[in-house]
């Protein structure tokens, strides 16, 4: 037997006879990719099978999420903790085998992949995390920090243009511990690519600063030799990241090879007894030889002896360097600063942009947080979001010469910018956070997404938050963007009124174990007495008024001040209002029924809900006889303090408007 080509041939089968029995599945990638897959698990990837979280492995991103039956079938052969009844139910409700692979759900699985090209970009922000670290933390003969990160795409992959954006950035920071392997077919859903994506990729990544080689399966199949060589000429380059071409057949073996009818959907039954017969295959449904089981334990059982190594390693290590292992292990193990021993977060005296109290904020906390790490997509003097350097502590810039710096230029690049903090977040080590203005978060929406599908606590800096933008008008004034966030599962979205707000905002985001959005004002706020650490409840009572209130404003960031003197103004008129403080609808809404109805009673009908975005996030709290003072248009240029009242954000609105649902009340 030729064990090396049977469990190569395995990993087709198996790959094929799960989507065939799920009925449902792409059997063209892991059939045409798995003698790639093969060869870098086998003869290149460290890791450990019994220890998928193993600090120092190896990275390897699936970025064509659409072949997860390659992840599976590589995990299964490699006991990394799937059975073959877990890949005799993939895609079924509850199975460890789902239709993409699942960060947190699967062992094995270091991303959430699916979405093409978000694995491309996260896996360049694991190589960052990685050189980061390793400049931190490597002393001579100590090389504590020391792997690679692989990642295999496809053409769908690269014609997104996020793979551009983070390829771009990979290349300019010399990030040479980065492989890509790209299953070169010309096959999409709709055909050929011929019609889509003819472009020179080998030329586009030289432009990029990437090593480029190329590997031909089509006329050398299964060639493990020649591959494994391309994968040592990537290792040696350390000056630029690599990509491999590997010109692939998708389906290789089946009837289908070749042709987009086997890129997502199953062969067939009598396609996959051919696959099988073509491939030499005469095993059992979901069998496999104990030969290759043997092959690969071999592996495993080398993995293991790897970490046992780095152990050893570590422990040297730490009697050497006594502190900055110590610091190492903190940052690893994701430990927080002891939040309610820094007062100093909530001292605010003087009115100030949230984006500025927000600014100082991050200085304080990065100050006893070494593992915070993160930058602006080009627009750091505007967002604040840099960590300055002090004379005890500086801080540097990341970049090709300096890998140990902890401030981020990203570039005009906010999809990717997201996308990699999620990978530096998963690395490990790294409490990511990155910042552009408010609008655009519509760039980094997709990653934000599956920041939260993931539960990864990166904290996103939002400044310039609404209308108060002013004179860059429309296409830079966020309307709808509340919303859209809101609606995403598992995310918190901050809104702040003023600096202790802003404080709040972040120790949540820092204590919390899913994504954080602070949205910061361009313009100066108001200092409230009764804000502070309340205010990571989601919603409290920013002021009173003496017995039951006659009606309730509600208001979030800036709008918290019309509030305010609106409430001012009634009391003259004989009108009892109380001001509620809404930063975080997220968080409000965890709160006990007791805590909810305490803030914003049951039985007190008369609601003004006051925020300068879409009024969709309030109908709930305005209940029938409420009033909504939001954006249902576009912005337009002007100075802020015109565009305000212009769009009703005004006392005088927000009084009528309170008085207005006081009658009808009554």
């Amino acid at each position: 037997m030729d064990v090396q080509k049977t469990t190569i041939n395995a990993i087709r089968i198996l790959s094929a006879e799960a989507i065939e029995k799920a009925k449902s599945g792409h059997p063209g990638l892991p059939m045409g990719c798995a003698p790639i897959a093969y060869t870098l698990f086998q003869n290149h990837l460290k890791f450990n099978p019994k220890n998928t979280k193993w600090e120092n492995r190896d990275r390897f991103i699936l970025s064509a999420g659409h072949g997860s039956m390659l992840d599976y079938s590589l995990f299964y052969l490699y006991g990394m903790g799937l059975t073959k009844e877990d890949l005799m139910n993939f895609r079924q409700l509850g199975a460890k085998t789902p239709g993409h692979p699942e960060y947190g759900h699967t062992a094995g699985v270091e991303t959430t992949t699916g979405p093409l090209g978000q694995g491309i970009a996260n896996a360049v922000g694991m190589a960052l995390a990685e050189a980061h670290l390793a400049a931190r933390y490597n002393k001579p003969n100590f090389n504590v920090v020391d792997h690679y990160t692989y990642a295999i795409c496809g053409d769908g992959c690269l014609e997104e243009g996020i793979s551009y954006e983070a390829c771009s950035f990979a290349g300019t920071n010399k990030l040479g511990k980065l492989i890509v392997l790209y299953d070169d077919n010309d096959i999409t859903i709709e055909g050929d690519t011929d019609v889509t994506f003819k472009e020179d990729v080998a030329a586009r990544f030289e432009a990029q600063n990437w090593q480029v080689l190329k590997v031909n399966f089509v006329e050398n199949p299964d060639d493990v030799a020649l591959l494994s060589k391309a994968i040592e000429t990537a290792k040696a380059e350390t000056e630029k990241p690599s990509i491999i071409i590997c010109r692939t057949h998708i389906g290789y073996g089946s009837p289908l090879e070749g042709s987009a009818k086997c890129h997502g959907a199953p062969l067939g039954a009598d396609n996959l007894q051919k696959s099988k017969e073509n491939l030499g295959w005469t095993y059992a449904p979901f069998e496999c030889p104990q030969e290759v089981f043997d092959h690969c334990a071999v592996k495993a059982a080398a993995g293991a002896k790897d970490e046992a190594a780095w152990n050893e390693l570590f422990a040297k290590y730490e009697a050497a360097y006594p502190e900055l292992a110590k610091e190492y292990k903190s940052v690893m193990a994701g430990e927080k600063p002891n939040f309610d021993q820094m007062p100093e977060l909530y001292d605010f005296e003087k009115p100030m942009a949230t984006r500025q109290t927000s600014a100082k904020i991050l200085n304080q906390i990065a100050a006893k947080m070494p593992g915070l790490m993160g930058g602006s997509a080009d627009l750091g003097p505007s967002n604040l979001s840099e960590m300055k350097d002090t004379d005890e502590i500086k801080y540097g810039t990341f970049s090709a010469d300096c890998f140990a710096g902890r401030n981020m230029h990203y570039g005009i690049r906010e999809h990717a910018m997201a996308a990699m903090a999620n990978g530096m977040q998963l690395h490990g080590g790294i409490q990511a956070y990155c910042a552009t203005f408010f609008v655009f978060s519509d760039y980094c929406k997709p990653a934000m997404r599956l920041s939260a599908l993931m539960k990864l606590p990166v904290t996103y800096i939002m400044t310039h938050d609404s209308i108060g933008v002013g004179e860059d008008g429309p296409t830079h004034q966020p309307v709808e963007q509340l919303i859209m966030l809101r609606s995403i599962p598992g995310i918190k979205v901050f809104r702040p009124a003023d600096g202790k707000e802003t404080a709040a905002a972040w120790v949540s985001a820092m204590s919390g174990e899913e994504p954080t959005v602070l949205v910061l004002t361009r313009q100066n706020l108001p200092q409230y007495e009764n804000s502070g650490k309340v205010a990571m409840k989601g919603g409290y009572v920013l002021e009173d008024c003496e017995g039951t209130p006659d009606v309730l404003l509600i208001g979030t960031g800036s709008e918290v001040e019309l509030c305010v003197k609106a409430k001012a103004v009634l009391a003259e008129q004989g009108v009892k209002a109380r001001v509620v403080s809404m930063p975080c609808i997220e968080e409000f809404e965890k709160q006990s029924c007791e805590y909810k109805n305490s803030v914003i009673p049951a039985n007190v009908k008369a609601r003004v809900c006051v925020e300068a975005g879409s009024p969709y996030s309030w109908y709930k709290y305005a209940g029938e006889n409420g009033e909504i003072v939001g954006m249902s248009t576009f912005g337009a240029s002007a100075p802020a303090g015109v565009l305000f009242p212009h769009f009703g954000f005004s006392v005088e609105n927000v009084v009528e408007k309170a008085l207005v649902s006081v009658k009808k009340c009554k």
